[in-house]
Formats: C-alpha cells, structure tokens, sequence
C-alpha cells in the first residue's frame, strides 16, 4: 500500500508542475525548473513526421521527453518554442494517440509520439520486438499499449489490455 501512496503522490507532483506553467508564458527554464532535465530533447525535424506535430515542427521549436514509465502511467512532451517558450505541453499516453500508431510507421516515429516504452520485448523466434506502456484509461482503469514491431522495426500491430491481465499479481 506504501508503494502505491508513492506513486499517487508522484502523480499528483506532475499535476501540480503542469498547472504551474503556461503555455506562451512559462518559458524553459520554468519548465527545467519543474521538470529537472528532460530523457530526451527532440527537434523540429525529428518531430515533424509524427502525425499532426503542430507546434513541435515549428522552426526552432524543441520538444522535451519527461518520461514517467516504467512505473507510471504517463509521458509528457513539452514543446520550447524558438522563442524560448513553452509552447505545448502534452501527456502522450492516451487511446486517442495510441490510434495514431499505425502498421508501416518506423520505431523512430512511435517514440518521438509516445516517449519511452515501460518495457521492450523482442521475440527471436517470431521476429518481433513488442513495446509495451503503461497508462490510465479513464476513469482509472490500469491499462497496457503494445506495439508489434516487425523484424525491420515497423508496426506489425497494436493492442491494450488491462494491465491486470497482462501483468498478474498472483502468478
């Protein structure tokens, strides 16, 4: 139960960091400041082949991967204008992103659209590699996204299932 009041906590930390900022406002250092260092920076370029990038393929713009896994159930991506402002802030774990993931679509573009996999599984026999993600399907339904990825790393598949069932706790 201990372990669980941590994680909570953690989550609550997060949504008192993202109802500190503002976008156009907050600017990277607020975001630094709240966020501490990013898992990854990703730049105009590398974000606009993901599907509807918006402001992340804007000139300049820098997206920073905060990644919560493997024990949470988001992922955020905050977007730095070339401004210098915090232009988006999004967390990418949700049903409607997942939807986006479709067969054909490179590893590379699956991670810059969902941050880093709580689990990666490859399958020697079957030529496969499964990521796997935690998140929340609401209204609190634990839940796990795994993508299939082929022998060249392109989606094969997706699939969720509750987190219960692909994770027991008795066996």
């Amino acid at each position: 139960m201990g372990l669980l009041s941590f994680f909570l906590g953690l989550a609550g930390c997060d949504q008192q960091r993202v109802a500190e900022l503002e976008e156009g406002v907050s600017t990277e250092a607020d975001v630094r400041a709240r966020f501490g260092e990013p898992e990854k920076v990703w730049d105009a370029a590398d974000m606009a082949a993901t599907p509807l990038p918006g402001a992340a393929a804007a000139p300049g713009a820098r997206t920073f991967e905060y990644n919560r896994q493997p024990q949470g159930q988001v992922n955020y991506m905050i977007t730095i204008g070339a401004d210098g402002k915090m232009s988006a802030l999004r967390q990418v774990l949700s049903p409607q992103n997942f939807a986006k993931v479709l067969p054909g679509m490179s590893m590379e573009q699956v991670r810059k659209m969902l941050g880093k996999p709580m689990k990666i599984t490859p399958y020697a026999a079957k030529q496969q590699t499964h990521y796997d993600w935690r998140y929340l399907n609401p209204p609190s339904t634990a839940m796990v996204f795994t993508v299939v990825f082929d022998q060249d790393m392109k989606v094969a598949g997706t699939a969720s299932v509750e987190e219960e069932i692909a994770n027991p706790k008795g066996g």
